[in-house]
This record gives structure tokens, sequence and C-alpha cells, in this order.
């Protein structure tokens, strides 16, 4: 299994509220995240950089299935306001993809 990582960048005032948010993952969209194949999912956070981590053995197929769930349609409509641009993020990218350099198992 792949292991994945990308950046967001919360709205300044914006970061106790997201944090609420996730402390109280809607059930469905935790379901619907397990069924597309995405596990050992985690975010930090410092200031108002996020950094994700997860496994997945296709991120491609995954994103777009979730693209597509109603569930996770909401949830980004509520996140999405949250957040501004990364700024080195590339116009054409889904999300600021980060390099892996270094893994320790």
């Amino acid at each position: 299994m792949a292991r994945y990582a990308f950046k967001l960048q919360i709205k300044a005032g914006s970061i106790a509220e997201y944090e609420r948010a996730h402390q109280n993952v809607w059930p469905e969209l935790l379901a619907k995240i397990k069924e597309v194949g995405i596990s050992k999912y985690s975010i930090f956070r410092r200031g108002q950089e996020l950094f994700l981590f997860m496994n997945i053995d296709d991120f491609d197929r995954a994103w777009n299935e979730l693209a597509k769930d109603p569930v996770n349609q909401r949830w980004k409509k509520e996140m999405d306001r949250l957040f501004e641009p990364v700024p080195d993020q590339q116009p054409d990218e889904r999300f600021a993809m980060m390099k892996e350099v270094f893994y320790l198992e």
C-alpha cells in the first residue's frame, strides 16, 4: 500500500472551527473514506499549515470516488470555506502533494 502526503492551509481565523469539525467527523464520511481504500489517515497542524498523511492503494481512484459522494460533497462544502490557497500548489494539482524523501519502518 502506498503512502501519500499533502498540504492544505487554513484561513487565519478558522483554525478553531476546523479543529472542532475534526473532533466530530460524520460517521458516514469516515465509513466512505475507509470504503474507498484510505487508511492510517492523519492530519497534523502547525499554525495555519496542515499536513495530511494516508495510505491508499490507488490515490486517484479513491479521491475520484470521494468527489462523487454526496456526504463528502457536503463535508467539502463546509470545509472549503475554511481554506486559503497553499502558496506552492501548482494550478494542475488536486492537492499540494509532498514527496517522500525518507521512510523508516
